[in-house]
């Protein structure tokens, strides 16, 4: 009888990590599940509460597991997390951590538009994150997402709470695009990677099969509410969101919207052999 995979999982209580996990206990893999905040358990799943990811309280639970993945990640800062703590250094722990525990894996999801050339700190900390584990020694699979789309997702509440106040503000023109994948594409995906030799050692854009304008992605999810929709300037967009920490968007998910970050579904399609659903459907 074949020796059933044991996957370790970080940011258990994400949104994608939840999907995931639920996914992988499914397919009865044996689960380590680690995050800062408590969270229920799935079926063959044991669970570790770190604040700190502290070795003393990881490392002989972890020894010589299949894959990590590393699902731990913050897209807007504030005094408390920084990118660079949470992006970066701790990545680089994880990496550590890794190594003495013998893990042979490390799936990592990074940020569709990372690239030498960025000036933006959420990608230079994702980018760095990404050498960290390159330069590692271990085997990895690194996706650089699009909107992660599915229940719960911080888009779609994001959209979801200005629906309720009756108006969905676009910031800007509005005709940037972007590339959603639904999240159970995106746990399928993970899934395979563990061990699909074409997906392995390789940095892949995670993008679904449609390109659509913000715009039109908007006026389909509220489609049938009744809600207004406003465009405003970029500079107005800039200003509320510097001055209020409450505002819908932070300042790189502003960064990040508007910069038409293009990724190549074709070759992930082709790679995963995997059918992608529309999440325009």
């Amino acid at each position: 009888m074949a020796k059933p995979l044991k996957i370790v999982v970080t940011g258990a209580s994400g949104f994608i990590a939840k999907n995931l996990r639920r996914y992988l206990s499914k397919k009865n893999v044996e689960l380590i599940s680690i995050s800062r905040n408590d969270f229920k358990n799935f079926q063959n799943e044991s669970k570790i509460i770190s604040q700190n990811y502290n070795e003393k309280n990881i490392l002989k639970k972890i020894k010589n597991v299949d894959t990590l993945i590393h699902l731990v990640g913050v897209g807007k800062q504030s005094i408390h997390n920084d990118y660079d703590k949470i992006n970066f250094d701790l990545t680089r722990h994880i990496v550590n951590l890794s190594k003495k525990a013998k893990i042979r894996k490390i799936i990592f999801l990074s940020g569709l538009g990372v690239s030498t050339s960025t000036s933006l700190g959420y990608f230079i900390s994702k980018y760095n994150a990404e050498q960290q584990i390159i330069n590692s020694g271990l085997d990895f699979t690194i996706f650089r997402p699009s909107y992660i789309i599915g229940k719960d997702d911080l888009l779609s509440k994001t959209l979801k709470k200005q629906i309720k106040r009756g108006e969905i503000i676009i910031p800007g023109s509005g005709t940037y695009s972007i590339q959603p994948i639904h999240v159970s594409d995106v746990v399928k995906l993970i899934f395979k990677s563990i061990s699909h030799l074409p997906l392995n050692n390789k940095i892949i854009d995670l993008v679904g099969p449609d390109s659509v304008t913000f715009e039109k992605y908007v006026r389909i999810f509220s489609k049938g509410t009744n809600t207004k929709i406003r465009k405003i300037p970029l500079e107005e967009a800039y200003h509320n969101t510097i001055v209020n920490s409450k505002y819908d968007f932070g300042i790189d998910d502003l960064n990040i919207l508007i910069g038409n970050f293009k990724g190549n579904h074709d070759k992930l399609s082709k790679l995963s052999k995997i059918k992608f659903h529309s999440v325009l459907d």
